[in-house]
Protein backbone atom coordinates (compact mmCIF):
# COMPACT_ATOMS: atom_id res chain seq x y z
CA UNK A 1 0.00 0.00 0.00
CA UNK A 2 1.59 3.54 -1.08
CA UNK A 3 1.24 6.70 0.91
CA UNK A 4 -1.84 7.90 -0.97
CA UNK A 5 -4.45 9.14 1.09
CA UNK A 6 -8.11 8.27 0.38
CA UNK A 7 -10.12 11.34 -0.20
CA UNK A 8 -11.79 11.80 2.99
CA UNK A 9 -8.40 12.04 4.75
CA UNK A 10 -6.63 15.87 4.40
CA UNK A 11 -3.51 15.98 2.94
CA UNK A 12 -0.57 16.12 4.87
CA UNK A 13 0.92 19.04 2.36
CA UNK A 14 0.36 21.94 4.18
CA UNK A 15 2.56 25.18 5.25
CA UNK A 16 5.66 24.42 7.29
CA UNK A 17 4.59 23.89 11.49
CA UNK A 18 6.84 26.41 12.76
CA UNK A 19 6.64 24.44 16.22
CA UNK A 20 7.98 21.62 14.62
CA UNK A 21 10.95 24.13 13.40
CA UNK A 22 11.76 25.20 16.66
CA UNK A 23 11.72 21.81 18.17
CA UNK A 24 14.42 20.96 15.43
CA UNK A 25 16.35 23.62 16.49
CA UNK A 26 16.73 22.70 20.02
CA UNK A 27 17.15 19.02 19.31
CA UNK A 28 20.37 20.74 17.33
CA UNK A 29 21.18 22.56 20.21
CA UNK A 30 21.05 19.66 22.48
CA UNK A 31 23.14 17.52 19.59
CA UNK A 32 26.04 20.33 19.08
CA UNK A 33 26.67 19.71 22.82
CA UNK A 34 27.67 16.46 22.30
CA UNK A 35 29.42 16.75 19.48
CA UNK A 36 31.35 19.35 21.25
CA UNK A 37 32.89 16.72 24.36
CA UNK A 38 32.94 14.11 21.56
CA UNK A 39 35.03 16.02 18.93
CA UNK A 40 37.33 17.19 22.06
CA UNK A 41 37.70 13.83 23.45
CA UNK A 42 36.09 14.84 26.54
CA UNK A 43 34.89 11.52 28.42
CA UNK A 44 35.27 12.66 32.02
CA UNK A 45 31.85 13.48 32.99
CA UNK A 46 31.99 12.09 36.80
CA UNK A 47 34.67 14.99 37.32
CA UNK A 48 32.68 18.38 37.31
CA UNK A 49 29.07 19.14 38.12
CA UNK A 50 28.14 20.73 34.49
CA UNK A 51 30.06 16.99 32.64
CA UNK A 52 27.32 15.07 34.63
CA UNK A 53 24.72 17.96 33.55
CA UNK A 54 26.12 16.90 30.16
CA UNK A 55 25.90 13.10 30.56
CA UNK A 56 22.05 12.94 32.37
CA UNK A 57 21.14 16.07 30.72
CA UNK A 58 22.31 15.25 27.09
CA UNK A 59 23.10 12.25 26.21
CA UNK A 60 21.14 10.33 24.05
CA UNK A 61 18.37 13.06 25.36
CA UNK A 62 18.39 14.85 21.52
CA UNK A 63 19.06 12.49 18.35
CA UNK A 64 15.60 10.84 19.12
CA UNK A 65 14.12 14.07 18.63
CA UNK A 66 15.75 15.03 15.37
CA UNK A 67 15.25 11.04 14.01
CA UNK A 68 11.62 11.36 14.91
CA UNK A 69 11.62 14.60 13.00
CA UNK A 70 13.81 13.06 10.29
CA UNK A 71 10.86 10.67 9.65
CA UNK A 72 8.19 13.31 9.59
CA UNK A 73 9.87 14.91 7.20
CA UNK A 74 10.43 12.33 4.87
CA UNK A 75 6.40 11.56 4.86
CA UNK A 76 5.86 15.33 4.60
CA UNK A 77 8.05 15.27 1.09
CA UNK A 78 6.68 12.11 -0.27
CA UNK A 79 3.60 13.53 0.17
CA UNK A 80 4.77 16.22 -1.43
CA UNK A 81 6.43 14.30 -4.19
CA UNK A 82 3.56 12.25 -4.80
CA UNK A 83 1.80 15.60 -6.46
CA UNK A 84 4.94 17.25 -8.50
CA UNK A 85 6.57 13.66 -10.01
CA UNK A 86 5.83 10.34 -11.72
CA UNK A 87 7.83 8.18 -9.56
CA UNK A 88 8.28 10.52 -5.98
CA UNK A 89 10.25 7.42 -4.66
CA UNK A 90 13.09 8.22 -6.92
CA UNK A 91 12.98 11.37 -6.14
CA UNK A 92 12.82 10.58 -2.70
CA UNK A 93 16.38 7.93 -3.33
CA UNK A 94 17.92 10.49 -4.79
CA UNK A 95 17.41 13.08 -1.76
CA UNK A 96 18.72 10.25 0.28
CA UNK A 97 21.69 9.79 -1.97
CA UNK A 98 22.84 13.07 -1.90
CA UNK A 99 22.22 13.49 1.95
CA UNK A 100 24.88 10.49 1.94
CA UNK A 101 27.20 12.68 -0.15
CA UNK A 102 26.87 15.07 2.17
CA UNK A 103 27.48 12.76 4.60
CA UNK A 104 31.08 11.06 3.38
CA UNK A 105 33.02 14.30 3.81
CA UNK A 106 31.32 15.15 7.13
CA UNK A 107 32.12 11.70 8.42
CA UNK A 108 35.78 12.46 7.81
CA UNK A 109 35.56 15.65 10.09
CA UNK A 110 33.51 14.21 12.53
CA UNK A 111 32.97 10.37 12.79
CA UNK A 112 29.64 9.35 14.42
CA UNK A 113 27.67 12.09 12.63
CA UNK A 114 24.05 11.98 11.57
CA UNK A 115 24.13 12.25 7.71
CA UNK A 116 25.71 8.81 5.95
CA UNK A 117 23.61 6.73 8.61
CA UNK A 118 20.24 8.87 7.97
CA UNK A 119 20.85 8.41 4.86
CA UNK A 120 21.70 4.65 4.69
CA UNK A 121 18.61 3.93 7.16
CA UNK A 122 16.47 6.16 4.68
CA UNK A 123 17.29 3.84 1.92
CA UNK A 124 17.27 0.78 3.66
CA UNK A 125 13.64 1.41 5.82
CA UNK A 126 11.88 4.58 4.91
CA UNK A 127 11.91 4.04 1.27
CA UNK A 128 10.47 0.34 1.84
CA UNK A 129 7.65 1.11 4.76
CA UNK A 130 6.44 4.00 2.47
CA UNK A 131 4.72 0.90 0.57
CA UNK A 132 3.33 -0.28 3.50
CA UNK A 133 -0.34 0.50 6.16
CA UNK A 134 0.19 3.29 8.61
CA UNK A 135 -0.28 0.75 11.03
CA UNK A 136 2.42 -1.25 9.94
CA UNK A 137 4.62 1.56 9.47
CA UNK A 138 4.06 1.85 13.52
CA UNK A 139 4.20 -1.60 14.77
CA UNK A 140 7.58 -2.09 13.04
CA UNK A 141 9.06 1.69 14.24
CA UNK A 142 7.50 0.48 17.74
CA UNK A 143 8.94 -3.49 18.17
CA UNK A 144 12.43 -1.92 16.26
CA UNK A 145 12.88 1.07 18.72
CA UNK A 146 11.94 -1.80 21.59
CA UNK A 147 15.08 -4.57 19.73
CA UNK A 148 17.19 -1.52 20.02
CA UNK A 149 16.71 -0.26 23.13
CA UNK A 150 16.73 -4.14 24.43
CA UNK A 151 19.37 -5.83 22.42
CA UNK A 152 22.24 -2.77 21.86
CA UNK A 153 21.28 -0.72 24.52
CA UNK A 154 19.90 2.12 21.99
CA UNK A 155 22.65 4.06 20.38
CA UNK A 156 22.69 4.42 16.40
CA UNK A 157 20.16 1.33 15.73
CA UNK A 158 17.30 3.66 17.69
CA UNK A 159 17.44 5.33 14.54
CA UNK A 160 15.21 3.30 12.05
CA UNK A 161 12.18 2.55 14.46
CA UNK A 162 12.25 6.56 15.68
CA UNK A 163 12.34 7.17 11.69
CA UNK A 164 9.39 4.68 11.35
CA UNK A 165 7.63 6.13 14.46
CA UNK A 166 7.86 9.36 13.13
CA UNK A 167 6.72 8.46 9.57
CA UNK A 168 3.76 7.17 11.32
CA UNK A 169 2.95 10.44 13.27
CA UNK A 170 2.98 12.36 10.03
CA UNK A 171 0.82 10.04 8.46
CA UNK A 172 -1.70 10.11 11.14
CA UNK A 173 -1.93 13.69 10.81
CA UNK A 174 -0.32 14.01 14.24
CA UNK A 175 1.84 17.09 12.77
CA UNK A 176 -1.08 19.36 11.51
CA UNK A 177 -2.38 20.53 14.30
CA UNK A 178 0.49 19.28 17.25
CA UNK A 179 0.84 23.23 18.48
CA UNK A 180 -3.61 22.77 19.41
CA UNK A 181 -2.81 18.95 21.36
CA UNK A 182 -2.22 20.65 25.00
CA UNK A 183 -3.60 16.96 26.64
CA UNK A 184 -1.48 14.75 24.16
CA UNK A 185 1.78 17.37 24.82
CA UNK A 186 1.33 17.01 28.67
CA UNK A 187 0.79 13.38 28.35
CA UNK A 188 4.20 13.41 26.61
CA UNK A 189 5.90 15.22 29.47
CA UNK A 190 4.44 13.42 32.57
CA UNK A 191 4.76 10.36 30.68
CA UNK A 192 8.54 10.78 29.80
CA UNK A 193 9.61 12.52 33.28
CA UNK A 194 7.64 9.50 34.93
CA UNK A 195 9.98 7.06 33.54
CA UNK A 196 13.06 8.49 33.13
CA UNK A 197 13.73 10.29 36.42
CA UNK A 198 14.20 6.89 38.43
CA UNK A 199 16.05 5.33 35.76
CA UNK A 200 18.21 8.37 35.71
CA UNK A 201 19.05 8.24 39.22
CA UNK A 202 19.45 3.80 38.58
CA UNK A 203 22.16 4.78 36.27
CA UNK A 204 23.79 7.37 38.65
CA UNK A 205 23.88 4.48 41.01
CA UNK A 206 25.73 2.37 38.55
CA UNK A 207 29.54 1.87 39.26
CA UNK A 208 31.59 4.11 36.80
CA UNK A 209 33.01 1.77 34.50
CA UNK A 210 29.06 0.19 34.03
CA UNK A 211 27.95 3.66 33.49
CA UNK A 212 30.34 4.67 30.57
CA UNK A 213 30.46 1.43 28.96
CA UNK A 214 28.10 2.38 26.47
CA UNK A 215 26.49 5.17 28.65
CA UNK A 216 24.85 2.60 31.18
CA UNK A 217 23.74 0.43 28.24
CA UNK A 218 19.18 -0.41 27.77
CA UNK A 219 18.98 2.03 31.00
CA UNK A 220 20.54 4.80 30.01
CA UNK A 221 19.09 4.86 26.74
CA UNK A 222 15.53 3.94 27.97
CA UNK A 223 16.31 7.12 30.12
CA UNK A 224 17.21 8.94 27.79
CA UNK A 225 14.20 8.24 24.97
CA UNK A 226 11.95 9.23 27.99
CA UNK A 227 14.07 12.25 28.67
CA UNK A 228 13.36 13.08 25.21
CA UNK A 229 9.74 12.72 25.06
CA UNK A 230 9.55 14.72 28.15
CA UNK A 231 11.47 17.38 26.27
CA UNK A 232 9.21 17.57 23.39
CA UNK A 233 6.45 17.34 25.42
CA UNK A 234 7.61 20.07 27.50
CA UNK A 235 9.12 22.02 24.75
CA UNK A 236 5.72 22.11 22.35
CA UNK A 237 4.02 23.06 25.33
CA UNK A 238 5.98 26.01 26.44
CA UNK A 239 5.86 27.43 22.54
CA UNK A 240 2.17 28.17 23.60
CA UNK A 241 2.85 30.77 26.07
CA UNK A 242 3.98 34.44 25.15
CA UNK A 243 7.60 33.53 25.71
CA UNK A 244 7.55 30.58 23.92
CA UNK A 245 6.29 32.46 20.71
CA UNK A 246 9.16 34.46 20.79
CA UNK A 247 11.53 31.88 20.67
CA UNK A 248 9.97 29.63 18.20
CA UNK A 249 10.36 32.91 16.19
CA UNK A 250 13.82 32.33 17.13
CA UNK A 251 14.41 28.52 16.86
CA UNK A 252 12.33 27.83 13.52
CA UNK A 253 15.02 29.27 11.25
CA UNK A 254 17.44 27.73 13.06
CA UNK A 255 15.69 24.45 12.77
CA UNK A 256 14.83 25.20 8.62
CA UNK A 257 18.43 25.32 7.88
CA UNK A 258 19.08 22.52 10.33
CA UNK A 259 21.67 20.87 7.60
CA UNK A 260 23.63 23.78 6.69
CA UNK A 261 24.11 24.45 10.52
CA UNK A 262 24.76 20.74 11.53
CA UNK A 263 27.84 20.81 9.28
CA UNK A 264 28.91 24.46 9.71
CA UNK A 265 29.03 23.65 13.69
CA UNK A 266 30.86 20.86 13.12
CA UNK A 267 33.46 23.28 11.04
CA UNK A 268 33.25 25.92 13.70
CA UNK A 269 33.98 23.49 16.69
CA UNK A 270 37.11 21.88 15.08
CA UNK A 271 38.32 25.68 14.49
CA UNK A 272 37.61 26.21 18.15
CA UNK A 273 38.28 23.34 20.35
CA UNK A 274 41.87 23.60 20.21
CA UNK A 275 42.12 27.62 21.21
CA UNK A 276 40.12 27.04 24.17
CA UNK A 277 42.00 24.29 25.26
CA UNK A 278 39.06 21.68 25.44
CA UNK A 279 40.67 18.93 23.98
CA UNK A 280 40.99 16.25 26.62
CA UNK A 281 39.93 18.78 29.39
CA UNK A 282 37.16 18.37 31.71
CA UNK A 283 36.07 22.18 31.15
CA UNK A 284 32.54 21.48 30.17
CA UNK A 285 31.26 24.82 31.65
CA UNK A 286 33.14 26.19 28.54
CA UNK A 287 31.22 23.68 26.15
CA UNK A 288 27.65 25.10 27.01
CA UNK A 289 29.18 27.96 26.78
CA UNK A 290 30.59 27.48 23.47
CA UNK A 291 27.42 25.58 21.84
CA UNK A 292 25.60 28.88 23.25
CA UNK A 293 27.48 31.07 21.24
CA UNK A 294 27.66 29.15 18.22
CA UNK A 295 23.71 28.60 18.26
CA UNK A 296 23.07 31.77 19.19
CA UNK A 297 25.48 33.10 16.03
CA UNK A 298 23.29 30.40 13.83
CA UNK A 299 19.97 31.75 15.06
CA UNK A 300 20.54 35.40 14.13
CA UNK A 301 21.97 33.94 10.65
CA UNK A 302 19.52 32.09 9.64
CA UNK A 303 16.61 34.69 10.74
CA UNK A 304 18.92 37.18 8.58
CA UNK A 305 19.05 34.24 5.54
CA UNK A 306 15.51 33.35 5.26
CA UNK A 307 14.29 36.62 5.39
CA UNK A 308 15.96 37.07 1.86
CA UNK A 309 15.48 33.34 0.85
CA UNK A 310 13.68 30.27 0.58
CA UNK A 311 16.05 28.01 1.69
CA UNK A 312 19.49 27.15 3.51
CA UNK A 313 22.82 27.44 1.28
CA UNK A 314 23.20 23.38 1.76
CA UNK A 315 19.19 22.81 1.51
CA UNK A 316 19.18 24.83 -1.72
CA UNK A 317 21.80 22.29 -3.13
CA UNK A 318 20.22 19.57 -1.58
CA UNK A 319 16.79 20.74 -3.48
CA UNK A 320 18.12 21.22 -6.43
CA UNK A 321 20.15 17.73 -6.74
CA UNK A 322 16.72 16.43 -5.17
CA UNK A 323 14.88 18.09 -7.98
CA UNK A 324 17.40 17.81 -10.67
CA UNK A 325 16.94 21.34 -11.63
CA UNK A 326 17.77 24.87 -10.72
CA UNK A 327 14.97 25.58 -7.90
CA UNK A 328 14.18 29.76 -6.66
CA UNK A 329 16.35 30.54 -4.22
CA UNK A 330 14.94 34.23 -3.21
CA UNK A 331 12.14 34.60 -1.12
CA UNK A 332 8.95 34.96 -3.13
CA UNK A 333 7.15 38.30 -4.00
CA UNK A 334 3.37 39.23 -3.35
CA UNK A 335 1.94 36.73 -5.44
CA UNK A 336 4.36 34.29 -6.07
CA UNK A 337 3.44 30.86 -4.77
CA UNK A 338 4.94 30.09 -1.07
CA UNK A 339 7.54 27.87 0.32
CA UNK A 340 6.15 24.25 -0.29
CA UNK A 341 6.65 21.29 2.35
CA UNK A 342 10.31 19.30 1.67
Amino acid sequence: MSLSLSPSRPSLRRARVQALDALRGLALGGILVVNITQLAQMYRYDATVSGLIVDVGFHQRFFPIFSFLFGIGFALFLESARGRARRPRLVLLRRLVILAGFGIPHHLAQPGEALLPYALFGILFLLPASYLPRTAVLVLGAVGSAAALVVAGGGVLLVPGLFLLGMAAARSGLVRDVERRPGMLTGLLVAGLAIAVPLTIWYLTMPLRERFAGYGGPVAAVAGLSAAMAYTGGFLLWLRTRAGAVACRALAPLGRMALTNYVVATALVLLLIGPLGLVGSESYGVVFALAASVIAAQAGFSVWWLGRFRYGPLEWLWRCGTWWQAVPLRVPGPGEPPEPVG
